[in-house]
């Protein structure tokens, strides 16, 4: 069993809380705060009860060095903005300053530490850091999810310092979709993944083979398995070290009885750069200087039907490039279909940061059933992986 913060008595205590404020910065302003967002429900929690609250969070990777263009400085900013109250900060995690600031806190007082990775010992777990960082509060509570696939300081090595210690609104709620709703999905069940590296999601293929009813592979990982399946596919990029890999997983999917699916159509370019999109072009009929940079409306169309026929959807990784406009059609349109099926009683649950960078760059986010704020972490627990941080909050 894991503790949520209705277990504690919050009233004049100090809540360590680690935070995912790893948040995509342009300059010094933060891009986007959806990962901010989604931990202000914890943090007024706690201030509301009586509390006040320490923030810890890492951002980037600084790789135990102080890079200022890495400080957290910006997100303090952006969370005071958003929390419309002064908050303090320091520019050291577990400086002698930092530690005093915490201890002399008062109820509703708010204090952010540090980028926690200007140290070597966040990242190796070390016992002194992790002591260090455990004086800051009286009550431990971890919300940041997109780290709980890690054995870090902040989220394991701090747990045995913490007569009390649990996980926060957003962890839960991480944990009441990602496991608990996935052990009973409404069926079918369709897994739809995009994205360029089928190597990361080796283990949620091979989980959903043996659960899924459908599975959909788009994005830059499906010119992998159209080769495998004897394809050709143009100038589109391909892993040849996984090609014998996607002919064992179009093998076992075939003898699970699971229809795996791959675009019949593309919408491609002469480089991700090419701001002049060709086609679309069916698979087989690719040229060879052109490659497969989103799918095509043969292909979306199949897609959404089969979505509409879905009662749960896991989505990971985009349809294309969709960072440039013109290859971002096929997810963008993907999503709206998802949002608008949600409405007819579709479950939507997004996992993956490029997948919710998606969803939040249309506007779709809030329409979703579940939009993952971890990227690992969400493709550890649909795996069926144990995760560090939560096992160590396990009483």
């Amino acid at each position: 069993m894991i503790r949520t913060l209705k277990a504690f008595n919050l009233k004049g205590k100090n809540i360590l809380i680690r935070v995912d404020f790893n948040v995509p910065l342009d300059g010094e302003r933060v891009s986007n705060s959806f990962r901010i967002k989604a931990a202000l429900p914890t943090i007024n929690t706690c201030l509301e009860g009586g509390a006040a609250v320490v923030l810890m969070s890492h951002l980037g990777r600084p790789d135990g060095d102080v890079d200022p263009s890495l400080s957290l400085i910006s997100v303090g900013e952006e969370l005071a903005g958003l929390m419309e109250m002064p908050i303090k900060f320091s520019n050291d995690c577990v400086s002698n300053d930092a530690i005093d600031t915490s201890i002399s806190l008062k109820s509703g007082e708010v204090h952010l530490l540090e980028n926690l990775r200007f140290h070597d010992g966040e990242k190796t777990n070390d016992y002194s850091f992790a002591s260090r960082l455990a004086r800051h509060g009286q009550i431990y509570i971890n919300d940041a999810f997109g780290t709980a696939h890690r054995a870090h300081a902040s989220n394991v090595g701090v747990v045995s310092q913490f007569k009390h210690a649990g996980i926060g609104w957003l962890m839960d709620k991480e944990i009441n979709f990602l496991d608990r709703l996935m052990k009973k999905p409404q069926r079918p069940l369709t897994l739809i993944l995009g994205g360029a590296k089928i190597g990361s999601k080796l283990g949620l293929i091979h989980k959903f083979i043996e659960t899924a009813d459908q599975i959909i592979i788009g994005g830059g990982m499906a010119f992998t398995f159209l080769k495998a399946r004897g394809k050709e596919v143009g100038g589109s990029l391909v892993d040849d070290t996984m090609v014998t890999t996607a002919k064992n997983i179009l093998n076992k999917a075939r003898m699970s009885q699971v229809q795996l699916h791959l675009p019949e159509d593309v919408i491609c370019g002469e480089s991700v750069n090419d701001k002049n999109s060709k086609g679309p072009f069916k698979i087989n009929e690719i040229p060879k200087e052109l490659m497969g940079l989103d799918i095509g409306p043969q292909t979306l169309s199949k897609f959404n039907n089969i979505i509409s026929q879905s009662g749960t959807v896991v989505w990971n990784g985009p349809m294309g490039v969709f960072e440039k406009n013109a290859y971002a059609k096929g997810t963008r349109d993907l999503g709206i279909h998802l949002a608008n099926c949600v409405e007819n009683g579709l479950r939507v649950i997004v996992g993956g940061g490029d997948t919710s960078a998606a969803t939040e760059k249309y506007g779709l986010s809030q329409l979703m059933t579940h939009v993952s704020t971890g990227g690992g972490a969400s493709l550890e627990l649909l795996s069926g992986n144990q995760l560090p941080a939560l096992s160590a909050l396990e009483i």
